[in-house]
């Protein structure tokens, strides 16, 4: 699946730090606004304890886990709409993503230059929101501009589209994005050809010091941003980039015995990652062989032939039906041939909507 989230923020809030704590790809990081001016895309492993199981289960010659985008696009600042920094240039990086990460500063540190020159979270939000609102707005007076010619001549397609214009013109005004505007599903689809900037799922990422990371709740800045998500319906990923970066470095036991000594449960960069998964609708199912454990990426909502084709073209041609059993199911039975005697593995055909966590062998004839 070819969909990716979008690391924004303004200048010097942890962006290209984070980034490079996922990807370990080496973006530039420095205390000054625009060093990352090109989009810096890296591929990162999506974390699955399923995977791990199902390994210790079936024993394969190799495990092979999903993978997920991230975009790490250089710093927004005030006037961006109107080209101001490198506006122009960020908007349409932006434009190129499915989903947006937003981090957010919750940090002081006098040694780290804040481009408006004190830590406010919120304010930091509304300044890249409105500048992602106005980008939008002009956007859509464009449009407005050519439907109406068409809308007055009575075009049915046209008039119905000028009404969704209007409707995201009013909101765009009262500084809402287009993502809290209610739309049916016929007119989703119109919207969706708009490529608008805040019709994108949005998910704040608080950047925390080291200090605050065991307990983000005693941090005041973390509770206004959690306030500030709960009215846009998003969800908020604590994370300390700075540690993050430090745990990337890390093999897999020290990495467990860091997080016990910061007291930390789990890294923020695997709830990040799994957070940015699920806002773009994703999940996973599996394949699992003695040649190879596979985790597959698939959209929510998706049927047995297309995820069939996610392997491969000709699954989907040639679909005939799956062999399917959930991952629970397979746990508790122990292995494949105990799941069948338990009456746990199904076949499933091509109406079958498959479900997050399915292990499935497709059977197919081309």
């Amino acid at each position: 699946m070819a969909l990716t989230a979008g690391i924004v923020g303004l200048p010097n809030v942890g962006k290209s730090t984070l980034f490079n704590a996922i990807t370990q790809a080496g973006a530039e990081s420095a205390n000054y606004p625009f060093c990352t001016i090109d989009p810096n895309v890296g591929i990162v492993e999506v974390p699955d304890h399923r995977l791990n199981k199902l390994t210790e289960l079936v024993q394969p010659k190799k495990t092979v886990p999903t993978a997920f985008e991230f975009t790490d696009i250089a710093g927004i600042v005030k006037g961006a709409s109107k080209g101001e920094g490198l506006g122009n240039k960020f908007l349409s990086h932006i434009r190129e993503v499915d989903a947006i990460c937003q981090v957010v500063r919750c940090f002081a540190d006098d040694n780290i230059t804040h481009v408006a020159g004190k830590v406010d979270p919120i304010d930091d939000i509304e300044v890249i929101n409105l500048e992602l609102i106005l980008a939008d707005l002009e956007s859509v007076d464009k449009r407005i501009g050519r439907v109406s010619k068409l809308a007055k001549q009575k075009d049915k397609d046209s008039v119905i589209e000028l009404e969704i214009l209007e409707k995201l013109k009013e909101a765009f005004e009262n500084d809402k994005p287009a993502r809290t505007v209610e739309f049916t599903d016929e007119q989703m689809k119109i919207v969706k050809g708009l490529h608008l900037l805040t019709i994108k799922p949005v998910l704040y990422v608080a950047n925390v010091s080291e200090d605050d990371v065991a307990d983000p709740s005693s941090n005041e800045y973390v509770q206004q941003v959690k306030e500030f998500a709960a009215k846009d319906n998003a969800e908020v990923i604590v994370i300390c980039a700075k540690i993050e970066s430090e745990i990337a470095e890390l093999d897999g036991e020290e990495k467990e015995m860091f997080l016990q000594e910061l007291g930390i449960e789990e890294s923020g960069l695997d709830q990040l990652i799994r957070a940015a998964y699920n806002l773009l609708g994703l999940a996973t199912y599996f394949t699992a062989g003695v040649q190879e454990v596979r985790a597959w990426t698939f959209r929510k909502g998706m049927k047995a032939p297309q995820c069939a084709g996610v392997i491969h073209s000709d699954f989907e041609k040639g679909f005939i039906r799956a062999e399917t059993v959930s991952y629970d199911d397979l746990v508790a039975a122990g292995n494949m041939t105990a799941a069948k005697e338990a009456g746990k593995v199904r076949l499933e055909g091509k109406e079958y909507i498959v479900k997050d966590g399915d292990v499935m062998h497709f059977r197919f004839n081309v």
